[in-house]
């Protein structure tokens, strides 16, 4: 694919973080967008950004769909065809995804079920619903993004991750084969796998939201008095008391890392829902560029930088627009 401009592309989790800018930087060169997400206020909001800074002719289009529900995944399809008049689409980015069920002893049923069929099953819809319109194209590519955790199955020692990790396993070992697959029964279509590591994004707050859990910023003391035992058994002071002089924050954490946990020293309020909000993996967790297969060339999507992405069905070559 030289060139995005006059292209159609669908993006998933278009609302916020990576979908937000998949969505800006391919209205910008040129390519049409019909962006989804589950919260149709903030896809509304990518796609008036997007077509803000898209030159004239490029049409960006907003829809509410649950991409774990494979119904609302054809509605989507119905509308973007409908409102974009087309009849194939050339680029399909399934990003959607949301964390949570980190136990599957603990936590409850409900919610790992609904991690895993955001994370997994709505990348299973997509490629179902979306893909014969790739074939249609002449020159489709299908972008699966799957994460750090499809390469390691947990956030770091004693932080299980099991509806997330299973999902994002599923989704580069079913990208992997999609590969193959589409080599031997559609050469013109490409397949590849994305695995970033952390990127700055709404993920938290997002989760907390479609799991039916308050913002951090909205908790009250008593959600927060809830979630100290966790950050305490991430290392990090639990307990309400004065605020201790500041030191340098941990790059991973957004708060201060605090060894010993709460007999160490004690956290404010405030840090407490700041470190609520973040609840990200220690500094030890591994980078994704360290264990990338050998047997998979690895090329970037273009202006990205969060990580790599595996090698595509067909002809060699990077996913870019020149």
């Amino acid at each position: 694919m030289g060139s995005f401009a006059g292209k159609l592309a669908v993006v998933t989790g278009g609302g916020s973080g990576i979908g937000r800018e998949l969505v800006r930087q391919l209205a910008a060169q040129g390519c049409s967008v019909a962006a989804c997400d589950l919260n149709l206020d903030t896809v509304t909001e990518t796609a008036a950004l997007a077509r803000a800074g898209a030159p004239p002719g490029t049409r960006v289009t907003s829809h509410a769909c649950d991409v774990s529900d494979g119904a609302q995944v054809l509605r989507f399809r119905d509308e973007l065809l409908k409102g974009h008049a087309g009849d194939h689409v050339d680029l399909v980015f399934s990003n959607a995804g949301i964390g949570g069920g980190s136990s599957f002893i603990s936590d409850p049923r409900e919610v790992w079920e609904r991690v895993f069929a955001v994370d997994w099953w709505g990348v299973y819809h997509c490629a179902r619903v979306f893909l014969p319109l790739l074939i249609a194209s002449g020159d489709g590519i299908l972008v699966n993004t799957s994460s750090v955790n499809g390469l390691w199955a947990s956030l770091g020692p004693g932080m299980p991750s099991t509806a997330y990790a299973t999902a994002k396993f599923a989704v580069r070992g079913f990208t992997e084969a999609l590969i193959e697959d589409l080599r031997v029964h559609a050469p013109h279509v490409r397949a590849a796998v994305v695995m970033p590591g952390h990127v700055g994004t709404d993920i938290v707050a997002n989760c907390l939201r479609i799991l039916g859990l308050p913002d951090p910023e909205r908790m009250s003391d008593a959600e927060l008095e809830a979630v100290r035992p966790e950050l305490t058994r991430r290392g990090m002071a639990a307990a309400d008391a004065p605020a201790r002089p500041r030191r340098r924050p941990s790059s991973s954490m957004g708060c201060d890392p605090v060894p010993g946990g709460s007999s160490w020293a004690r956290m404010p309020r405030r840090s407490t829902r700041r470190c609520a909000r973040s609840l990200r993996p220690p500094t030890t967790t591994p980078n994704c560029s360290a264990r990338q297969h050998k047997s998979q060339r690895q090329d970037h999507l273009p202006g990205n930088s969060q990580g790599p992405i595996s090698s595509s069905a067909g002809s060699p070559g990077k996913v870019s627009g020149k």
